[in-house]
């Protein structure tokens, strides 16, 4: 049993963020809502992360500071955050991103009066390396529908940048998905889980900051070098990212609570989802299956 309760916890892992952390912190001790807790998750950094994070831990209370020994990879970091939390609600952050001091106040109130919404974000604003506003950025992630087959199709339609996994989330509803897999984009499939557990709102403010830089994960340009972020026991292994991709997304259907019209209707979904992707699934098996032969000849 948790030892507290929050309302709210805001997860942030970090590796060697010292360029941006100091801001983002001061962006959640900004906010207008203030019952949350603040766990910072230190992926083994080597520049001033620990420095700065242990300065804001002994300044305020509500922050809890934990450093891994090794660095366990990005997913296994954002996954570590949410394992740590106590709050009803959860938000992972970043640490080279802002959020407006509204921002968790309006997605509070956005689930504590709609039971059926899973997730609340706002609108983002995209800044660049030095924090200016490049653009206003259209999410149009706002799921209201009530069948989870529409809002899963939605979801995959519409989804560009993954914004909507900086907004609020029930834990109760995060802690029935596979949170963030190991794999290249594993926030896609993580995300369509969560539309087939609850509506997603989108709160009609820019509060969300999104920064676009070079040293961004997402910004990373080499596959094997997206995979070692993801995982550094990956570094060199084939991503199969499609196929994955796929596999998360039928495993979501099969763990959903969902009634026998609605799971049909999203196994119909996953089987036209396979055949359009059937040629980029093809060409990972049997690059994968080439590259295994190869190893087995050669030792």
């Amino acid at each position: 049993m948790d030892q507290y309760f929050v309302p709210v916890s805001i997860g942030i892992p970090v590796y060697n963020g010292e360029r941006y952390l100091e801001e983002s912190l001061e962006s959640f001790l900004a906010q207008t809502f203030r019952e949350f807790e603040l766990i910072i998750c230190d992926n083994a950094s080597t520049d001033r992360t620990s420095k700065i994070c242990g300065s804001f831990a002994a300044r305020d209370a509500r922050i809890r500071y934990v450093r891994n020994p090794t660095n366990v990879g990005a997913a296994a970091n954002y996954r570590l955050a949410f394992e740590l939390s106590h709050g009803k609600y959860f938000k992972w952050a970043t640490y080279d991103d802002i959020c407006a001091p509204e921002f968790v106040a309006r997605c509070v109130g956005v689930l504590d009066t709609n039971p059926t919404v899973a997730l609340a974000y706002t609108r983002t604003k995209l800044i660049d390396a030095e924090g200016q506003v490049y653009q206003e950025y259209q999410d149009d992630l706002d799921l209201g529908d009530s069948r989870p087959s529409e809002r899963f199709v939605g979801l995959l339609e519409r989804l560009k940048l993954c914004n909507a996994l900086y907004g609020l989330i029930r834990a109760d509803v995060l802690r029935r998905t596979a949170l963030l897999a190991s794999f290249i984009a594993s926030d896609v499939p993580l995300l369509a889980e969560l539309a087939l557990y609850g509506k997603f709102h989108e709160v009609q403010e820019f509060l969300f900051f999104r920064r676009i830089h070079a040293a961004a994960g997402s910004s990373i340009p080499q596959e094997d070098l997206v995979m070692e972020f993801y995982d550094p026991k990956r570094k060199g292994t084939i991503p199969f990212t499609e196929c994955r991709h796929f596999g998360a997304h039928v495993r979501s259907v099969s763990r959903a609570p969902l009634g026998m019209a609605e799971r049909l209707r999203l196994v119909r979904i996953l089987w036209r989802l396979g055949l359009n992707n059937r040629a980029k699934l093809a060409r990972e098996i049997s690059w994968g299956a080439r590259r295994m032969l190869w190893k087995l000849r050669n030792g």
